[in-house]
């Protein structure tokens, strides 16, 4: 059945409640569930409605999995972004149980979706899907894309708190456990309801159909959540699960699930047009004046310098104003030495490899095109009056020049280092890091302007995890071709014999490498902070103003106070108090 089209038409409706915390039924004239499913459209607005939540929710779930670890940090800037110092807790590890804040979204947003997901799932098992004009396997689909879904927030749970209660029913609550059950009965649950789902949703049946699928889990999503389960199975439940993770990604990859290819450029997936992308595997959709929240400050809008605008010609601020929030970690200190450090420094990670097209500075092409991923240096634009201007820094009279470090330049020339050596997160200007844009910023005379959806699951991260699971294995050769066969499109051609991985180039693979290559091709998407982990250098690493923690405490987050006030059969995770 064609799920999406009547997605149109249920999300502004939607968008209104993507945020709600009360699940409290208020009934006027009795329209509740035993009179509200009348029409088949009324079946399919009731099954969107926790994908909408879904989509809201990733805000949380980025900054966790970013600001803790080694790629992205939110230095002060001129006075802006200390707010009580809670992204320097972040970044050293320090949060406790009285940060609240996005840890506390994570947990609360990801069991308001699996309360959704569990109140659709059984209103649909009270239906007869004859009486809708459904046929069984469309109603089924419907179904199935409720439990994916549900899996889904159970993963993030598993990933971010690990001890969790398991809550599988609205209607009964004496289906649920009031305290937390062992990781492994999650991760049992989790594995359970995909392997089971797999086979009752959709499956792509051709290259290019893909726009028609936007927004559904179809099979190969489904199994692509198992390959996330698995690869970090170590992680969760202390059981290595890589040769399942080998197992089912190679199954995706050979076309069990639906045909899917590389896109040919990087950018392809994250674009106005990734819809029709074959690289998606499951993507949330978005379009400016529905649900975007990609473009929003907690995930990619505030990525970019604060006057952007300017520099994109995108003056109407659509999502706001942009503002400072995110940045690279730099690779330089304050006398233009580079740093030594083997984690973070990002832009110098992807400079390791000459000529990648990522690394050209950010810019608008025109025709619903752009190249590059970061912006640096000057920003440099025609303004009202036709004359050349520099994008400036908000509230200060300088012109901003984009450095890969941290410091107080001001207005400093490019050729010159501040006096002040001190380079922390206290001490940065609207200059330090360089910024980036994974989703374009396209013109306000652009009709694709925030047309891209959100990409959760593409292609390559299946061939990442099949490299990786075969490279733990000492199959280095294989993991090599698998990664160059993603990496060949970041550099020119004449570049491939020194920067594919041997023997297919001269690069060497090893697992540090294969943990930067990570942070090279998802910089920046949700995910550094558990790989990290799954290499075991989240919390033993070092990187810029980072040192290593006094214990393995910090790779899960507290359960914080109002969680643990409003039900008393919660116990505080290992490591943080009471």
């Amino acid at each position: 059945m064609k799920f999406l089209r009547h997605i149109a038409s249920a999300a502004l409706c939607t968008m209104a409640l993507a945020a709600c915390t009360d699940l409290d039924e208020t009934l006027y004239d009795q329209v509740g569930t035993q009179n509200y499913y009348n029409t088949k459209s009324d079946v399919l607005r009731a099954a969107f409605r926790p994908f909408e939540h879904a989509f809201w929710s990733i805000q949380s779930r980025h900054v966790l999995n970013e600001l803790t670890a080694d790629q992205l940090i939110t230095p002060t800037r001129d006075g802006w972004w200390d707010d009580g110092g809670k992204w320097r807790r972040l970044h050293y590890h320090q949060w406790n149980v009285e940060d609240g804040g996005d840890a506390q979204t994570e947990w609360n947003g990801c069991f308001q979706g699996i309360m959704q997901c569990n109140y659709v799932i059984e209103d649909l098992a009270r239906l007869n899907p004859e009486q809708f004009g459904f046929s069984q396997p469309e109603f089924d689909n419907i179904n199935a894309q409720c439990r994916a879904l549900r899996a889904w927030f159970y993963l993030r749970l598993l990933d971010a708190f690990r001890n969790i209660p398991l809550a599988v029913s609205y209607n009964d609550v004496s289906l649920n456990t009031e305290s937390q059950v062992e990781p492994r009965v999650i991760f049992d649950f989790i594995e359970g309801e995909l392997k089971d789902c797999t086979s009752l949703l959709v499956k792509k049946t051709a290259l290019g159909s893909g726009s028609a699928m936007q927004g559904q889990w179809t099979q190969a999503g489904a199994a692509a959540l198992l390959v996330r389960l698995y690869l970090n199975a170590e992680v969760y439940i202390g059981e290595s699960r890589y040769h399942e993770c080998e197992e089912v990604a190679q199954a995706i990859l050979g076309g069990d699930y639906g045909p899917y290819e590389v896109a040919d450029r990087w950018d392809a997936a994250f674009d106005w047009d990734n819809d029709a992308c074959d690289e998606v595997i499951f993507g949330f959709p978005a379009s400016q004046g529905y649900s975007f929240w990609h473009y929003q400050g907690d995930t990619y809008w505030w990525t970019v310098p604060a006057r952007a605008r300017y520099y994109f010609n995108d003056r109407k601020a659509k999502a706001g104003d942009h503002n400072t929030k995110y940045a690279a970690s730099p690779s330089y200190d304050l006398d233009g030495n580079l740093y030594t450090y083997e984690l973070g420094m990002p832009v110098q990670n992807f400079r390791k490899y000459p000529g990648d097209v990522r690394m050209k500075l950010y810019t608008n092409l025109g025709d619903s095109r752009r190249e590059g991923l970061f912006l640096y240096g000057y920003l440099e634009y025609i303004d009202e009056d036709g004359k050349k201007a520099r994008v400036r820094a908000p509230e200060q009279p300088y012109d901003l020049y984009i450095r890969d470090a941290v410091g107080n330049f001001q207005g400093m020339s490019p050729d010159k280092w501040p006096a002040n050596k001190t380079s922390n997160l206290m001490n940065g200007d609207h200059n330090s890091g360089w910024h980036f844009a994974k989703y374009p910023f396209y013109t306000d005379d652009d009709p694709h302007q925030m047309e891209s959806d959100y990409t959760e699951i593409r292609l390559p991260e299946i061939i990442y995890s099949l490299a990786e699971c075969k490279l733990r294995s000492g199959q280095k050769r294989d993991a090599a071709i698998l990664l160059n066969s993603v990496r060949r499109r970041n550099y020119p051609e004449e570049n491939h014999s020194e920067v594919l991985y041997s023997p297919e180039g001269s690069a060497q693979l090893d697992e540090n490498e294969m943990l930067a290559e990570w942070g090279r091709e998802f910089f920046a998407e949700s995910r550094r902070r558990v790989d990290l982990i799954r290499f075991g250098k989240f919390c033993t690493g070092s990187w810029w103003d980072k040192t290593p923690d006094a214990d393995r405490n910090p790779e899960i987050f507290p359960i914080m106070r109002p969680i643990l006030n409003s039900n008393p059969a919660l116990v505080q995770n290992p490591g943080y108090s009471n």
